[in-house]
């Protein structure tokens, strides 16, 4: 079989290349590597290749990107190759790392205090108070233990004379570890016997001491285990894999700003079981969206009074708001005199050359050598992309020269560095050189200084000319092997072996958000349901010119349970077909199926981690509407598609829950959901059709029972044609039937004392008014039925409004104590 071709690599002369030195000789740490390419197949390759891909398909490691022809879900772009670093070049970028970190933390620790350097002209006070990243409500705070920064990257690109720069500071809130993490885990099983051999230092170590770090730090009265969250914007965001994935290695519960809340000067997490006080937060949200109340006040991300718990010192967030300040590439330029100053020792990795702007004769010079660089905002928080001058001609490059002379304090200039290049296998399975730059990371430890991550995320650009790298523009990413010269650790996070006292049967710090989530997805689930066998009904009898009876019924049962929309002022009335077509497709109607469909799949995302491979995929299948111009050409057909479909999908989330989630309190308020829509559904429908009937004789039946899903069940009992005293029975008062009245009632009371036992509170209470309309329907004379009175009919239409307010009381009273958490620590708010 064919050997993998390594000679056929070709480097670009003008770049450093990791692998080969000028000569095209390899390097001493990557020959190993290399021998062990060349005794590969092709077909081995290949596999390896299929593997990765497969464990980042398997493992759902996506980057949310905007503008991917993949969807926004892209999945993560990982390359089997590792970039390779010697453990006596690794020495010294850790040393130099740690020192950057310390002196940018010592920089935030001034510029929010004393600001000495300001004083002393070390940093012109227009590159801080200019800044859209200086925190003013930050000013004077003072984080637990002074330490700004709890986690720094840095991004690091190596020049053709093989020599190392900063290119940029990761200081607001930090990301790609996970990342990293993740690479570590798939590349390492990919090569595991060239892991073992070239003895590869592990990266646990580094989250240890993240995690350890914040439980020092964490403000913490006696006798408390400190509780650290990890804090992320949402689904939405590009890295939330990420997000998702450290929450569970490191342990940490991950939660969105509406699952904490702020009572007094204490933060607390929203759960199940209550309110349980954060003192550590560790942020994926930047500095702007943490607390509306003082940053973005359009915010809904953030946490209202989160900045007044850090000012008390109740609360570590790491890093502390007001930290993006630092990652300015105007305050970049001034840094190797501040680390004189603050750590009197020279700067170990300086930054590449850089201009701002705001000073005259440095905005002189970047004009006269535009060529020679590359322009890049000096806020990275605006949407300014970085600009190579070389690029900039003719009118583009007038109009870039003016903004910079109308603004020049909004920009830096940087030299161009020509990024050193390293191997990758290409889609045809041979080595191509691709530009690769390098993000470190490093964390405060228990010691006072910081712990370098032995590894980080080397990212590779698209193209083989590339000078910049960006994952949103279509980078990938590499494992970074940091070699070691003696034996590695072999600790980790992950317990190798779990004992009788570490199994867990039912996850007790469940969050709001979550059991919220699942409870509303139950809900839809069934809302979608009912509305579209129902739908599906009404708009069948419109091919039935003999039932205009049951079609004048359905038409008014849609209309009572507020499925057609009432016609605007000075609109004439829809026909019933339009009515009811709105009902079906218009995703503007909140009303409308398709809209509750579209709920169902928001409400879907947000608990991804407790749905199965397969569940999600049959949630991501939703159907699509048909169009007005569909309508037109195929009449009823497309539309009665859609909602088959829609039935269709209902069938497999019900039997999902049923068949394929753990038996939970999560799952347990998915199916309090579930009955509760469904009870409050066909209560009202049964109410509707009683009060119809009572004033146009009863002149159709059927259409009811296929409402509840029940015309089979019926014909196999009675084999007659539908008769009301036995529809009714089966509808309302038959305790086997799943879509029956008094079946949702029973389960109702069954998984709320299912709660109660469990969650040790008094869940009976909430049932008390469940179990008294339970008891009428179990003392209704059924005989009175017998007797078409309107009397009795409209008792048992008016027992059935009841059971749809008790419903709804239910639903409010769940909110209010698990959702919500109204009413708790009530007197301390109060006192605030």
């Amino acid at each position: 079989m064919a050997l993998m071709n390594t000679d056929a690599y070709q480097p670009h002369r003008d770049r450093y290349d990791e692998m080969l030195d000028a000569n095209g000789v390899s390097r001493p740490h990557w020959r190993p590597l290399l021998t062990h390419l060349r005794e590969t197949t092709a077909a081995q390759m290949r596999q390896r290749q299929e593997f990765v891909r497969s464990q980042v398909l398997e493992n759902g490691v996506t980057y949310n990107m905007y503008a991917s022809t993949q969807g926004a879900a892209r999945p993560w772009d990982l390359d089997p190759l590792p970039l390779l670093l010697p453990a006596s070049e690794w020495s010294g970028l850790a040393t130099a790392v740690a020192q950057r970190a310390r002196l940018l933390d010592a920089v935030l620790a001034d510029l929010y205090g004393p600001q000495a350097l300001l004083a002393e002209g070390l940093i012109p006070p227009a590159t801080v108070y200019g800044h859209p990243d200086f925190l003013w409500p930050c000013r004077g705070l003072k984080p637990p233990g002074g330490r700004f920064l709890h986690l720094y990257a840095v991004d690091l690109a190596r020049s053709a004379d093989g020599q190392w720069w900063v290119i940029g500071d990761r200081a607001q809130a930090p990301s790609g570890a996970g990342y990293a993490l993740e690479n570590r885990l798939i590349v390492s099983h990919a090569f595991p016997e060239l892991f073992r051999d070239l003895k590869v230092q592990h990266l646990a170590e580094f989250f240890r001491a993240l995690r350890q770090n914040l439980n020092q730090y964490a403000p913490h009265d006696e006798g408390e285990t400190p509780l650290t969250v990890l804090l992320t914007p949402g689904p939405f965001n590009e890295t939330y894999f990420e997000h998702a994935y450290l929450a569970r290695y490191l342990g940490f519960p991950l939660v969105e700003g509406q699952d904490l809340t702020v009572r007094g000067e204490t933060v607390y997490l929203k759960t199940l079981t209550g309110l349980q006080r954060v003192h550590a937060i560790l942020r994926r949200l930047d500095d702007d969206y943490c607390d509306p109340l003082e940053l973005r006040g359009d915010s809904a991300l953030g946490v209202p009074g989160l900045l007044q718990v850090a000012r008390a010192a109740r609360v570590l967030i790491a890093n502390t708001p007001g930290s993006g300040l630092v990652e300015s590439g105007a305050i970049a330029a001034f840094l190797p005199r501040v680390c004189e100053r603050l750590l009197g020792e020279p700067l170990a990795m300086p930054a590449v050359a850089s201009w701002w702007c705001g000073e005259p004769s440095a905005l002189d010079y970047v004009i006269e050598h535009l060529d020679e660089l590359v322009i890049k905002p000096a806020y990275p928080s605006t949407t300014h992309r970085p600009m190579l001058g070389r690029d900039m001609r003719g009118k583009a490059r007038a109009a870039l020269i003016l903004r910079l002379r109308k603004q020049p304090r909004a920009w830096v200039a940087q030299e161009i560095v020509r990024l050193s290049q390293v191997p990758v296998i290409s889609h045809e399975h041979h080595l191509a050189a691709r530009p690769v730059g390098l993000r470190m990371y490093a964390t405060a430890n228990t010691e006072g200084g910081y712990t370098v991550m032995p590894g980080g995320l080397a990212r590779v650009a698209g193209t083989p000319v590339a000078q910049m790298i960006s994952m949103q523009r279509g980078g990938g990413s590499k494992d970074t092997w940091v070699l070691s010269e003696v034996a590695v650790s072999h600790f980790s996070l992950l317990a190798n072996t779990i004992t009788a006292r570490n199994l867990v049967r039912s996850p007790s710090n469940l969050s709001s958000r979550v059991v919220e989530n699942l409870f509303w997805f139950g809900r839809y689930t069934s809302r979608c349901d009912d509305s579209a066998r129902l739908l599906r009904i009404t708009l069948t009898r419109f091919t039935d010119t003999g039932a205009p009876a049951a079609r004048a019924s359905a038409l008014l049962l849609c209309k009572e349970l507020g499925l057609f929309s009432a016609p605007e002022k000075d609109e004439p009335e829809p026909t019933p077909e339009d009515a009811i077509w709105t009902a079906i497709c218009d995703e503007k109607r909140v009303e409308s199926l398709t809209a509750n469909l579209r709920h169902l799949a928001w409400t879907g995302t947000q608990i991804r981690e407790h749905l199965s491979l397969d569940n999600w995929l049959v949630l991501n299948h939703l159907p699509h509407p048909p169009t007005i111009e569909t309508r037109k050409k195929s009449g009823l057909g497309a539309t009665l598609d859609y909602l088959d479909s829609s039935l269709i999908l209902g069938v497999g989330l019900s039997g999902f829950a049923m068949d394929g989630m753990t038996r939970d309190n999560g799952w347990r308020f998915l199916m309090i959901g579930r009955h509760l829509e469904r009870l409050a559904f066909m209560a009202s429908a049964t109410a509707c059709f009683l009060h119809h009937g009572l004033d146009q004789g009863w002149h159709s039946l059927d259409w009811l029972l296929e409402v509840a899903d029940s015309s089979i069940t019926y014909r196999s009992r009675y084999r007659a044609q539908a008769e009301l005293l036995p529809m009714l029975d089966l509808v309302v008062f038959d305790d086997t039937n799943p879509h029956g009245v008094v079946f949702q009632l029973r389960q109702l009371l069954i998984h709320l004392g299912e709660l109660s036992a469990d969650l040790g509170g008094n869940h009976h209470a909430l049932a008390d008014e469940l179990q008294a309309v339970l008891q009428q329907y179990t003392d209704f004379d059924l005989a009175t039925l017998e007797r078409p009175e309107a009397n009795v009919y409209l008792a048992l239409a008016e027992l059935l409004e009841r059971t749809v307010h008790a419903a709804r009381e239910l639903s409010d009273v769940l909110a209010a104590r698990h959702f919500t958490h109204v009413g708790e620590l009530s007197r301390q708010t109060l006192a605030a």
